[in-house]
């Protein structure tokens, strides 16, 4: 039966009509948009008349610009763009230019306020997302604009504070066009961002790596990725990682192409969006030349080489976060992230790493090695080689030389093979075999999630990727496409994972893995059907562990395409299964029922047998597998179980909806019953006895059959359902009236219930029927969903909808899964006929109209109003409410000029010209009845209108009538009123449900990325969405009538009603209401500010705030709003107050700095693109005119704001303002300290005099006197309105120095001799590091008595006099000190008050020094740390702000304060106040010239030189060791000048007597060795640094990684530590010992620069050092210096080393170990191996794995038990991932060796030594089982069943080992015993049996 056949009754009016330039178009974008006119019941407008509707959007979008009239105009055009994209007719290409050159250009406007910038920014992401549509070829955008914005914004001074999103939506959009920036640029860039590197700053390499990444164009990297990786390998930082694996993932996508790296493209490309200014340097590439055709950049694996490779694969590795129980080796990254600014994280967030990660992997997957054989594991790691040599006889020596004879000389084989013959394949299969065992249950943990992740997006990104290369217009080369033997590799690589996790029960977890085998199943469904088959059977079964049951149905509902589809697998479908587990099994019959029809397809001619459920194929040959024939046979006969499967499903959903809970069923039984009749759409039901807790369960029930067959459903149901309900009514059901919602239905009426919802769900044309529900139904529930009921029979007479979702055409099993394209499905759609029409509105007339009748007799006056009165209002309004909510599209609302100039007059819009108040024309979307002439639609909207009067008329005498009784007629009152305004258009079909329903349905069902093909529903919900959206366009614009303005006024009084459940539900009423139509708020908030006067009633007035706190009215401080709610302080009720903070907080959140600038400023760019938009578009005078006009009216807006500030002011300066309402005041009087207009006096004032207020929050205002004076001092010095913005100071003493001729000498010279800057100061170093600009920022010296900055802007005098007459009274100072020193019990300075002084000072220079003097000298003799910190935070202030004064007023006041400071100092700092005068110092130095605090340098520094560190007492060692501190690491690099004679003055007190000396000691080694550090590039220039890194050997250290600066100093540990230790005193005073000092100072040192950005430095320190730290671990009289060596070894694993230093490390660990006496210590050394192995092991090559195995079995034969198992445990890890002829190799040495290992009697004096051969030869054979946990290799039956078995009574540790490896076996193969237990034989299988003690694990 066809789709339509099964819907025969209704009316399908059949193709619509297409216009001519739709329907004979050859654009590809038109063809798509004739689909979806295809796809409709009715014709759409013609692409001419919509494209006419764009240019009139886009005209009044370029007018507004034009303007200024950013907000409303721009916004409500730009709005009205984003509805017109919904209808999917094609953007020509040039305008698609224009309007992305347009919005670019807005954003980039200096000032554009940040909403703006907002919207044009995802305007740019949407019109830029499809790479088709438009390229670099189309149109090119400047990258210098937006980084000018970032550069500005990023970082902030101490004294701004106003952050704003600005950097992360500028960092947005650069990565939303950084494909438009010319590749030319490239060198440009790379000049601009290479010098702001500075490694020792983390900062400075974050900022600078977005800035790289964001901008450089990506489509030639091949200059500049080289300098990447080197700078990448050198820096330690998660934060770093994560960015640079996003930027390799989008290269490695992009460059599968090759053509897009071709240099003659940068020529070919047009070079037409260059910024002013904006050079184009072409540096010499020849190395980068060549000849020929070009190849693209592909290298040794994709685009990198295998260096760089192996690098990735590292962090890979690192990035799964296994914990391998090493006291967190992978902290380090996380620790040095710990100095990133928060300025960092205002930039966008780069995507996951493990997401980047399997982007990488997949799309560097290329034919690019020899192919390895076929893998038949289920985890291929490699092919094994034949050994081609003997295993050497042990006639003597040890048995570790035995076992390692001729490890290290195997010849290697001189082409090595790869699995699929790719080497990132191969690489990823050995990194999923070396993480293997972390996929178990039982070995879970965070670390899981990650992984499991990682496999689903490689297999996704593998899968895309595989259907990118099927299509025709693929451009990646043929021989570097993927294969089908890496595809087959890839799944087995994962399945033997995929399935281990499958069982977790972690849901993120399990639905990774679901992801993942859905992926898998459609490359090779082959290798995961069976195998999930196998499992499913035992778990639906068995039931015993609940997680185990979900996860199989997770999976059966994954792999649903492989199961049922025959395009993806043609014997697939034979298979289905009974499962049924709640949400899991709904899920998974959603899935099939996508794909099958459910019938019995079987014939009696078929005999083959079905019985193959389960079973894995035969290993057959092509041709005795079975034909397609035979498949189709077999499919045929497994569904002979269909009927009576769904006759048992249907008696199970009947059984769970008898078990539901009461009607107090929560969420989870809703989800449930929703998910379970979703699932129930292609099936019939039964009846079970009747129970109310499944009366909603049953009526979705029915309704999904009534979808599938609605004649066959009313036939059936409606006769039964008619006479019950009859039968029950004349009975009493439903009598009781109940009109409360929270009503509990009385279990007397359940079966009315039950068959009012079946009959609900049928739905047939019986009025009589309908009368009598209206009638005799009386209670809440009985009267609701009779009014339901008449809701859905109206809705499915008068609306528009797709007859079927069926995902086949025809009834055939051929068809199952088949996928088709938007072309080849035709929707049936019910569109309502004549006779539905009059059927509709024979209900009108019969049941609606009368029943209107009696809701006007019941609001006569003389009715009296009980609870009759009540229930009859509530059910009567119920029927009618539901009639009009059951026809949205019944009749089309036309909007005459009358009502559209009302709605203009009306608008919420202030002061903007109706022109510009964006309305639209409706458009065809199949409304029923659309002439509003036809007299069906008259009657409808005269009986609609009466139905609003008797609305209106209810609600004002429900609120005169004022009784508690009323609620319930209230909250019914406002349901009807939502109907009657919202219900219309796509309320029953909302764009944005059906929206989140496609794009659920385009989950289910995709394949692959990019598909373009899908199940037949996908496409049929596609038709209904854009059927939704066509009705949304409809409903954007909404008539206003004044019976509709009386209903508004309405809900907003009953939103001040003093009943709660009234109020919250019409404020949720007026949110809904504001988005529906225009006006509402300037017509509510007139009534509402009313009801904020004073002595207004307590409730009316808190529904009035809590209305205004709604998201619908946005509390913005307006003048009228701040009036009223100051107002409201006079009311004390603790509630009224709560709702005025609300209020205030929210107003307040939303409240920014008023900024007009942006109308000051000229940006030509702007200019330019209207010009070139303009001439595109019908540009006339009228036009012109218009723009004039919109201009008027913006500058009219902008006046009105103006008055805020003197209101606030006047508010917050009166006496009588409250404290709480002062708050607000203050805070939103800093707001309004703007940029664009000078401060007042009065302004100013105010905030003086509330910094020291008593109140706590009141004194939070010296930030506002901060921001004033900066202001102040910003408007003397800017030179124009984008001066102002991005705050510019044009000091007029700021110098720029060049930088003529760079080179490492002039660096060193910069840094260590400042007597080349003899004239200036301050000398910013801010390049220099890696590379040096063009020019640095310097100070020139102030004048000796003159001022330098004065006299100020003349605008602000005004204040500038306030704040002078505030510094020049000593009261004024009195009371500030009195807050800085109050009893606050900080340790450390406010940076506040710090900056506030600061700020002053630098404003009138030295006119407050001498009040000033007085107080700080008052301050500072007092010992309370409270007065210290006050004179701390003065002094701080005074000092730090001098630095502009006159040379000789800073003379003098250096003068005054050193002795000060020496006296402070010498003898007043205690051990409470030293914190306060460390962050005193911290603060002065930071980022300062040193030579501005000459006098307190030298004092500072000739303090730590001279103090004895050794001392009785600590206090001055630590005073001057803390000072220095704050000194040198505010100073960073222009500490260079004393580092060295500073560190050859702690270098002798590293074994000081005290403990926190030498942690200061530590602290400045590591800070020494950071700063010293220098790359080493030819020449520091950005030029010679990309090229060099290119150029370079690939071991050159041209970063500067090989730390050298305390070599020596290494080098004389190494030698003295000997001595000191054989000095080590005994026992409990070993702490004392000199060894013990210098070892716990030098294991801090290396921990410090471990946890550093600069971490991969430590090694070259480490390595010299390595044989005295493992001794540092063997120390037991010294805990703090063991756990220090262990947790610095440890940590020292999870940072990548220089390559060079690899070998020499693990030769160092092994050298211990095997030179270490015997002991329980050689055990810890032994766990080092493997950690710092599996950290490192992509990097590690096979000879060094056949190494680390030689070191390894030497360990075996150790005299310890302990340590013997130990090195067994590493060895099997090893083995996983080395060489395979070396683990066959020592297979049959360890073999060998056991049978040569007799034990003879106790009393033999070789006992012992023979227990030990046989212990190593078992230890290793163990060693080879474990290696494969989940897996049973070729030789492993053999070793257990016939080598292990026969040991498993040996003596004691023999048996012991046998046991434990015989018992991992167990655990590790139970969940996949049914597989693995073909590989024995039967003998074998009964020897594994004995050995595990019992029978029942293997037969």
């Amino acid at each position: 039966m066809t789709p339509n056949e099964a819907s025969a009754t209704s009316h399908d009016p059949g193709p619509p009509f297409i216009e001519h330039d739709i329907d004979h178009a050859s654009d590809r974008y038109l063809l798509k948009l004739k689909s979806y006119a295809r796809a409709l019941p009715y014709s759409i407008e013609a692409n001419s008349k919509i494209q006419g509707l764009f240019n009139f959007i886009c005209t009044r979008i370029v007018q507004a610009v034009q303007a200024g009239d950013y907000d409303p105009g721009f916004l409500q055009w730009d709005s009205m763009l984003t509805y017109w994209s919904y209808l999917k007719y094609p953007i020509p290409k040039e305008k698609r230019i224009l309007l992305v050159d347009l919005y670019y250009s807005m954003c980039t406007t200096p000032g554009m306020p940040l909403h703006i910038v907002a919207t044009c920014s995802d305007g740019l992401e949407n019109m830029t997302r499809s790479k088709n549509k438009l390229s670099i070829n189309d149109i090119r955008l400047p990258w210098l604009p937006i980084f000018d914005i970032l550069r500005h914004d990023l970082f902030l001074t101490r004294r701004q504070f106003e952050v704003s999103q600005m950097s992360y939506y500028m960092g947005a959009i650069a990565s939303t066009v950084q494909r438009f920036f010319h590749p030319a640029a490239i060198d440009q860039m790379l000049e601009t961002f290479v010098p702001l590197i500075d490694g020792t700053d983390l900062n400075s390499l974050l900022s600078s790596q977005f800035f790289m990444l964001t901008f450089l164009p990506q489509s030639h990297p091949q200059s500049y990725l080289p300098m990447l990786f080197r700078l990448w390998e050198s820096v330690n930082s998660y934060l770093f990682d994560e960015r640079m694996l996003q930027f390799l993932a989008q290269l490695s996508e992009m460059h599968l192409d090759p053509t897009i790296s071709d240099p003659k493209r940068i020529d070919e490309i047009s070079d037409d969006a260059r910024s002013e200014n904006e050079g184009r340097p072409n540096w010499a590439k020849n190395d980068l030349s060549s000849t020929g055709l070009w190849a693209g950049i592909y290298k040794d694996v994709g685009i990198f080489a295998e260096y760089d490779w192996h690098f990735i694969m590292c962090k890979c590795l690192a990035s799964m976060e296994i914990p391998l129980a090493d006291s967190g080796s992978l902290t380090t990254g996380p620790s040095a992230d710990h100095q990133a600014g928060f300025e960092i994280g205002r930039l966008p967030k780069p995507t996951w790493r493990i997401a980047s990660l399997a982007r990488i992997i997949v799309y560097s997957m290329t034919p690019d090695g020899l192919p390895a054989a076929p893998s038949s594991a289920p985890t291929p790691l490699g092919t094994p080689f034949a050994s081609g040599m003997n295993t050497p006889r042990h006639q003597g020596g040890s048995v570790g030389d035995y076992l390692t004879a001729s490890l290290g000389k195997l010849p290697f084989l001189s082409l090595k093979s790869y699995i699929g013959g790719s080497k990132a394949l191969d690489s990823l299969a050995k990194l999923i075999a070396s993480t293997e065992s972390f996929f178990h249950p039982s070995n879970s943990g965070a670390w899981t999630a990650d992984l499991t992740a990682f496999i689903k997006y490689v297999a996704y990104e593998f899968q895309k990727r595989w259907h990118e290369e099927q299509r025709h217009d693929c451009k990646t080369p043929m021989h570097r496409r993927l294969t089908r033997a890496m595809k087959r590799e890839l799944v087995k690589s994962f399945r033997t994972v995929a399935l281990l996790a499958m069982f977790s029960e972690d849901s993120t977890t399990a639905n990774n893995i679901s992801s993942c085998l859905k992926w898998m199943s459609l490359m090779e469904p082959d290798l995961i059907l069976y195998p999930i088959l196998e499992r499913a059977v035992p778990s639906l079964e068995a039931l015993v562990e609940t997680q185990r049951t979900i996860a199989v149905i997770k999976a059966l509902g994954a792999i649903a395409p492989a199961l049922v589809s025959r395009e993806v697998y043609y014997p697939g479908a034979k298979h289905l299964n009974d499962p049924s587990k709640t949400l899991c099994t709904t899920t998974f019959l959603i899935e099939i029922s996508q794909y099958i029809k459910f019938g019995d397809l079987t014939s009696r001619s078929i005999t083959l047998s079905a019985d193959v459920d389960s079973s894995t194929p035969p290993n057959l040959g092509d041709d005795l597998l079975p034909s397609k024939d035979e498949e189709d046979a077999l499919l045929r006969e497994s569904t002979a179980g269909f009927p009576d499967w769904i006759a048992s499903f249907i008696r199970r959903v009947i059984l769970l909806f008898d078990n539901l809970p009461e009607e107090a069923g929560g969420a989870t039984e809703v989800q449930l019953v929703d998910a379970v009749t979703n699932a129930c759409s292609q099936i019939c039901i039964h009846f079970s006895n009747v129970r109310t807790n499944a009366v909603r369960a049953v009526h979705q029930l029915v309704e999904c059959v009534a979808n599938a067959n609605p004649a066959k459903t009313l036939a059936k149901f409606v006769p039964f359902c008619t006479h019950n309900i009859g039968v029950e009514l004349e009975n009493g059901a439903s009598s009781t009236r109940t009109t409360s919602t929270f009503s509990t239905p009385l279990p007397s009426d359940a079966t009315f219930h039950w068959n009012l919802a079946v009959l609900r769900g049928a739905m047939f044309n019986f009025i009589p029927l309908l009368k009598r529900l209206r009638d005799k139904t009386f209670s809440k529930r009985g009267f609701s969903w009779s009014g339901k009921l008449l809701s859905s029979l109206l809705l499915t007479l008068t609306h528009t909808y797709p007859l079927e979702d069926k995902f086949f055409r025809f009834n055939h099993h051929k068809y199952w899964g088949r996928l088709y394209t938007a072309e080849d499905v035709t929707v049936s759609w019910h569109v309502p006929d004549e006779e539905e029409l009059a059927f509709a509105l024979e209900i009108f007339r019969e049941i609606v109209e009368p029943t209107l009748g009696r809701l006007e007799a019941l609001l006569e006056p003389d009715t009296p109003r009980d609870n009759l009165w009540r229930n009859d209002f509530c059910r009567y309004l119920s029927f009618v409410r539901n009639a009009f909510s059951g026809t949205p599209t019944l009749v089309e609302e036309v909007l005459s000029k009358k009502d559209q100039q009302h709605n203009l007059d009306t608008s919420d819009i202030l002061n903007e010209i109706p022109e510009m108040i964006a309305s639209i024309e409706p458009l065809e979307s199949g409304f029923a009845i659309t002439d509003p002439q036809d007299p069906r639609a008259e009657y409808y909207v005269a009986l609609r209108q009466r139905f609003g009067k008797l609305l209106h008329e209810a609600s004002v005498s429900l609120r005169q009538q004022g009784e508690e009784n009323t609620v319930d007629a209230v909250h019914a009152l406002i349901q009807s009123i939502r109907t009657y305004l919202l219900d219309y258009g796509d309320s029953k079909d909302s764009y944005y449900v059906q929206l989140d329903r496609y794009g659920s349905e385009l989950n289910y069902a995709r394949q692959y990325s990019r598909q373009k093909e899908w199940p037949r529903a996908v496409f049929i919900r596609r038709a209904r969405l854009y059927h939704a959206a066509r009705l949304r366009w409809n409903t954007i614009e909404r008539k206003r009538t004044p019976a509709i303005d009386h209903l508004i006024d309405d809900v907003a009084e009953w939103a001040l009603w003093h009943y709660a459940t009234g109020e919250w539900s019409s404020q949720s009423l007026l949110d809904s209401l504001c988005g529906a139509y225009d006006g509402i708020r300037s017509r509510c908030l007139p009534r509402i500010y009313a009801a904020l006067e004073p002595g207004t009633e307590d409730d009316r007035m808190k529904g009035a705030l809590w209305t205004l706190n709604s998201s619908a009215f946005e509390p913005t401080l307006v003048p009228g709003l701040v009036k009223k709610l100051f107002g409201c302080q006079a009311n004390e009720k603790p509630s009224i107050q709560g709702a005025v903070s609300s209020v205030c907080e929210n107003g307040l959140n939303s409240f920014v700095e008023p900024n007009f600038l942006v109308y000051e400023v000229q940006y030509p760019r702007l200019v330019k693109s209207l010009a070139n938009f303009r001439s595109m578009l019908s540009f006339g005078v009228e036009e012109d005119l218009l723009v004039t006009r919109c201009r008027e009216g913006r500058m009219s807006r902008i006046r009105l704001s103006e008055e805020r500030t003197s209101l606030v002011l006047e508010i917050a300066q009166e006496k009588s303002t409250h404290w709480r309402y002062a708050i607000f005041a203050t805070r939103c009087l800093r707001t309004l300290v703007r940029k664009d207009s000078p401060i007042s006096a009065a302004h100013v004032k105010y905030f003086l005099e509330k910094c020291y207020d008593n109140h706590p929050s009141l004194v939070l205002l010296q930030r506002a006197v901060m921001k004033a004076i900066r202001h102040i001092k910003l408007r003397t010095f800017a030179h124009g309105p984008i001066d102002l913005v991005f705050e510019q100071n044009n000091n007029p003493l700021k110098q720029s120095m060049a930088i003529r001729e760079p080179s490492h000498d002039f660096t060193r010279e910069f840094l260590l001799n400042s007597n080349i800057f003899l004239k200036v100061l301050g000398v910013n170093v801010d390049s220099g590091w890696l590379a040096w600009k063009h020019s640095i920022s310097t100070y020139a010296c102030p004048h000796v008595s003159k001022p330098s900055l004065t006299p100020w802007n003349s605008e602000s005098q005004e204040a500038v006099s306030v704040v002078r007459d505030a510094a020049k009274d000593t009261s004024f100072w009195k009371n500030l000190s009195v807050h800085f020193s109050s009893e606050t019990h900080s340790e450390v300075v406010s940076s506040d008050n710090v900056a506030l002084i600061k700020s002053i000072v630098q404003l009138l220079e030295d006119e407050p020094f001498t009040p000033l003097q007085t107080l700080i000298e008052e301050l500072i003799e007092n010992p309370d740390q409270n007065k210290q910190r006050g004179a701390a935070e003065f002094l701080g202030g005074l000092l730090n702000g001098v630095k502009h004064w006159p040379m000789q007023s800073q003379r003098d006041l250096w003068d005054w304060a050193m002795p000060l400071l020496k006296a402070t100092f010498g003898g007043r700092i205690k051990t409470d106040t030293l914190p306060i005068w460390m962050s005193f110092l911290e603060y002065i130095f930071y980022r300062r010239d040193p030579r501005r605090y000459q006098a307190l340098i030298n004092y500072l520094v000739q303090e730590f030189y001279s103090t004895d560190y050794n001392g009785e007492s600590s206090l001055n060692a630590v005073k001057a060791l803390c000072f220095f501190r704050a000194f040198y690491e505010e100073q960073n690099r222009k500490f260079s000048p004393w580092v060295d004679q500073a560190i050859d003055r702690v270098w002798a007190e590293l074994s000081s007597e005290h403990d926190e000396v030498r942690a200061y000691i530590s602290e400045l080694l590591a800070f020494a060795s950071k700063i010293k550090r220098q790359p080493k590039p030819s020449v520091p220039t950005a030029e010679t640094f990309v090229r060099e890194c290119r150029t370079a050997p690939i071991d050159f250290d041209i970063l500067g990684m090989r730390e050298i600066y305390h070599r020596e100093r290494v080098q004389e540990l190494v030698q003295r530590f000997p001595e000191w230790r054989a000095e080590r005193l005994p026992g409990s005073r070993a702490f004392q010992s000199t060894y013990d000092k210098v070892a716990t100072t030098i294991c801090r040192w290396l921990f410090q620069t471990v946890h550093d950005t600069n971490a991969i430095t430590a090694f070259d320190y480490i390595l010299p050092l390595m044989p005295e730290l493992f001794r540092f671990t063997e120390v037991n009289d010294n805990d703090e210096l063991l756990s220090r060596a262990r947790l610095l070894l440890v940590r020292m694993c999870g940072v990548t080393p220089p390559r060079p230093l690899i070998g020499p490390i693990l030769n160092a660990i092994f050298d211990t170990i095997l030179n270490s006496p015997p002991g329980f210590v050689l055990t810890r050394k032994t766990n080092l191996s493997p950690v710092f192995y599996f950290r490192q092991v992509p990097l590690l090559s096979d000879a060094r794995i056949t190494e680390i195995l030689e070191m390894l079995c030497k360990c075996l034969d150790d005299e310890v038990v302990e340590v013997r198992e130990m090195a067994a445990t590493t060895l099997s890890g090893v083995l996983r991932l080395s060489p395979r002829r070396s683990q066959l190799t020592l297979k049959d040495r360890f073999v060998k060796l056991l049978r040569r290992s007799p034990i003879p009697s106790r009393q033999s004096p070789v006992y012992n030594a023979a227990i030990r051969q046989r212990h190593a030869a078992i230890l290793g054979i163990c060693a080879l089982v474990d290696s494969y946990p989940y897996t049973v290799e070729r030789w492993m039956p053999d070793l257990l069943a016939n080598v292990l078995a026969e040991h498993a009574y040996d003596p004691i540790p023999i048996a012991l080992t046998v046991q434990k490896c015989a018992s991992n076996f167990k655990k590790t193969h139970q969940d996949t015993w049914h597989e693995d237990s073909k590989r024995f034989t039967e003998d074998q299988l009964t020897a594994l049996s004995t050995l595990l003690t019992g029978s029942s694990y293997c037969v």
